[in-house]
């Protein structure tokens, strides 16, 4: 299929869009073994116009995915590693004076693409892990008093890792809250493992993705006639209370400080209307609330202090409370 085919093209077949975002999996499991889920999420995302957090240790393959997904979607992107030194100016731009025209120009920075990862952001302090505030929610960004919007799409992938704390600032709530997800990407199999390293023993490059056979299957056209889909995609006044009632849990459960909130609720029934769409169907069902409660969810509450200590996990509680909230019929 034509990447490039214009939306008309989409436009009355959204079947069509879903099989090319469909072919994602094919294409970026040319590059990366055995990270469906995580996959999945960020094409989640990309329907919804929402953010991700890659959470995984280092060696996992959390670039290379983000690149294998611009590549595939033909998308433009672009790589910002954060430091302790990094200034908000190095992600938005800044105005840099021209002695040719004795006036100043405007200089975009790297959030100015399509699919920017955020390397290691809780390696930056807050003033620059918020620069990305106003980018992620308003999709612009203002320099001397002047929006400059974002290109479309647009979506932030920014990666932590989970085991070293020294020498970081951890992401306060408000901005955990303006990621759509929070994907973890776990240590790969022993099949896995030991396909990847077949694949580098024949010759696989990880910078040369090309190479690796990764070819663009999808464009903006097909994602937007998708997202088109999945606006029209039903949502039953039950299903509605159902997922009102997970998040309401969250707040009364005595294991967090703090719950979900409305935004999260919003953004709970985005991302199953997002993959019901995916799987084929035009209404949404329980299962896919389930399907997207632990990704949407888990950065949005706060564990108490005893319950951590005790081995409680964010996980571990919404799985308790999709137990225990009663399904709708």
């Amino acid at each position: 299929m034509d990447p490039t085919t214009d939306n008309a093209g989409y436009a009355g077949d959204p079947g069509a869009a879903r099989a090319s975002l469909e072919a994602l999996r094919a294409e970026i499991a040319k590059a990366v073994v055995g990270q469906d889920p995580a996959v999945t999420g960020l094409v989640v995302a990309l329907l919804c116009r929402g953010h991700v957090l890659l959470e995984g240790v280092p060696g996992v393959a959390k670039t290379l995915l983000v690149r294998a997904l611009a590549s595939a979607l033909e998308l433009e992107t672009k790589r910002v590693q954060f430091t302790p030194d990094l200034m908000p100016s190095d992600v938005t731009g800044s105005l840099v004076y021209d002695t040719r025209t004795a006036e100043f120009s405007f200089q975009p920075g790297p959030v100015f693409t399509n699919l920017l990862l955020a390397d290691e952001i809780n390696r930056t302090p807050p003033k620059t892990q918020s620069s990305l505030l106003e980018a992620m929610e308003e999709r612009q960004v203002t320099v001397d008093g002047t929006p400059r919007p974002l290109p479309e799409p647009f979506l932030v992938a920014a990666t932590q890792n989970p085991v070293e704390y020294e020498g970081t600032y951890p992401l306060p709530e408000a901005q955990l809250d303006r990621f759509l997800l929070k994907l973890t990407i776990p240590l790969p199999s022993r099949q896995d493992e030991i396909d990847v390293l077949t694949r580098h023993a024949q010759g696989f490059n990880p910078r040369d993705l090309r190479a690796a056979g990764v070819r663009p299957v999808a464009g903006p056209a097909a994602l937007e006639a998708a997202r088109a889909a999945v606006a029209k995609t039903v949502v039953s006044p039950e299903i509605t209370g159902y997922v009102v009632d997970i998040c309401r849990a969250t707040r009364e459960s005595p294991s967090l400080t703090l719950g979900v909130s409305p935004r999260g609720a919003t953004a709970l029934l985005a991302t199953a209307r997002a993959w019901a769409w995916l799987t084929g169907r035009d209404y949404v069902i329980p299962d896919d609330v389930k399907a997207l409660a632990l990704p949407t969810l888990r950065h949005r509450v706060q564990l108490r202090p005893e319950a951590e200590m005790e081995g409680v996990t964010a996980d571990s509680v919404i799985n308790a409370i999709l137990a225990h909230v009663p399904v709708p019929r």
